[in-house]
């Protein structure tokens, strides 16, 4: 069974910065794409980054150039590089798994994590 673990959420003045980090236990993802998602009450769930394997990433267009995503494959880990929150990001953000690359819908990807809530203060 895998189990994907988010960390590093939390209160953040717009401007401001976080990392967030994810973990995956239960099995190597070394070969999976790992994907960052973040969704705010009443709406869907919004694709942010994904990277596969190799570290070829693919980004929404809205927030490329703020966010990065990145991975270590030996620590069985991605993170999310916030830069530059605004108020609207707040949300919870979701870790995601998948064997396949190139997917920006939520019901494709095999295993999430529970979340980790990100609050933007203006």
């Amino acid at each position: 069974q895998v189990q994907l673990v988010e960390a590093g959420g939390g209160l953040v003045q717009a401007g401001g910065s976080l990392r967030l980090s994810c973990v995956a236990s239960g099995r190597a993802l070394s070969t999976y794409t790992m994907a960052w998602f973040r969704q705010v009450p009443g709406k869907e769930r919004e694709f942010i980054a994904a990277v596969d394997w190799s570290s070829i990433t693919d980004y929404a267009a809205s927030l490329k150039g703020r966010f990065t995503i990145s991975r270590v494959n030996v620590k069985n880990t991605v993170y999310l590089q916030t830069n530059s929150l605004k108020p609207e990001g707040t949300a919870v953000y979701y870790c995601a798994a998948d064997r396949r690359f190139g997917l920006r819908a939520t019901r494709l990807y095999e295993y999430w994590g529970q979340g980790t809530q990100v609050t933007v203060s203006s």
